[in-house]
C-alpha cells in the first residue's frame, strides 16, 4: 500500500449480506479483502423492518470493514452509492496509524 491506508467500514441490513459481498469481491481493482460480522443496529435512525426485529429491538444488520488508500475508498464509495441506492448503506472513514500481517516469514 502506497497511498494514505484507512479503514471504510460499511453497515447494511443482514437480508443484503449477500449482495454487499458480491459487489465487494467484483471490486478487486479497489478491493484486496475485507471483515465482516453481524451487528445490531439501535437507534432513532434504525429502521426495523422485521416482525422480529421489532421484537427484539433492533435491527439485523452486516457490518463490513477494509484497509484500503483513501483514494481507493472514495472510488468504492461512489460504485457503492450507484449500486446500493436507497438501501440506507451506512458508511464511514477512519484514518489507519499503521496496517501490516504478522506471519510465519513476516515477524
Amino acid at each position: 500500500m502506497t497511498g494514505e491506508p484507512v479503514c471504510l467500514t460499511l453497515v447494511l441490513a443482514r437480508s443484503l449480506r449477500d449482495e454487499l459481498f458480491d459487489f465487494i469481491s467484483e471490486q478487486s481493482d479497489l478491493v484486496s479483502g475485507f471483515t465482516a460480522s453481524e451487528a445490531a443496529g439501535h437507534g432513532p435512525e434504525v429502521r426495523l423492518r422485521t416482525s422480529a426485529e421489532l421484537v427484539k429491538g433492533h435491527a439485523d444488520e452486516i457490518l463490513v470493514r477494509t484497509i484500503l488508500e483513501r483514494q481507493n475508498a472514495k472510488r468504492l464509495l461512489e460504485r457503492l452509492k450507484s449500486a446500493f441506492a436507497g438501501t440506507r448503506l451506512m458508511y464511514w472513514i477512519t484514518p489507519v496509524a499503521e496496517f501490516g500481517v504478522i506471519d510465519h516469514d513476516n515477524p
